[in-house]
């Protein structure tokens, strides 16, 4: 199966989900234009209030299309964009990529992951439990948080629905990713 893109989204305004759109254009070291979280600097309103000059390290939000899948078994009925993400793909394992992986998406945009999406208490907005539906316990006894990852974008492009994602390149050591 071919890592393709199957849902783009963004919103102008701080709400938890986001419109779909057909097309996104990404901004080196900016994120998704006319994304309310695009910005050098932090612009998720609460890293905000915790330190507005931090850099901004969660420029695009991906989630894999596979949760919604399992989601769905658990009762949940769930859509590209409804939790925040700007790229719904499919056939990319995103939560066992290394922190500095970069990901072409389309044929110009490279992305490179910066850690996962640290889940909030919104998405039970959506739906009561829905929270507790994307996370799990691994063996050890921690947290799993399959509710996607967090990228900056590195060189821009237009990403359109259905474009193709390709691994750019993978750090020399493989670092797990670890919530931002």
């Amino acid at each position: 199966m071919t890592a393709t893109i199957i849902g783009l989204a963004r919103d102008s305004e701080h709400r938890f989900s986001k419109q779909l759109h057909e097309r996104v254009n990404l901004i080196a070291g900016i994120g998704v234009e006319g994304d309310a979280h695009a910005g050098r600097l932090v612009q998720h309103l609460y890293d905000q209030r915790k330190n507005p000059n931090q850099p901004n390290l969660k420029q695009v939000h991906l989630i894999h299309a596979e949760l919604f899948e399992e989601l769905a078994e658990k009762g949940f009925q769930v859509s590209p964009g409804q939790l925040g993400e700007n790229v719904t793909t499919q056939g990319v394992d995103l939560l066992g990529l290394s922190r500095g992986t970069r990901l072409r998406l389309g044929d110009e945009a490279v992305i490179e992951i910066t850690g996962l999406r640290n889940p909030c208490k919104y998405i039970d907005g959506l739906a009561k439990g829905l929270m507790a539906a994307t996370l799990d316990k691994a063996p050890d006894g921690s947290v799993i948080r399959k509710c996607g990852v967090m990228a900056i974008v590195v060189t821009g492009g237009e990403v359109r629905t259905g474009d193709a994602i390709h691994l750019e390149s993978l750090p020399m050591v493989h670092e797990p990713l670890e919530p931002i």
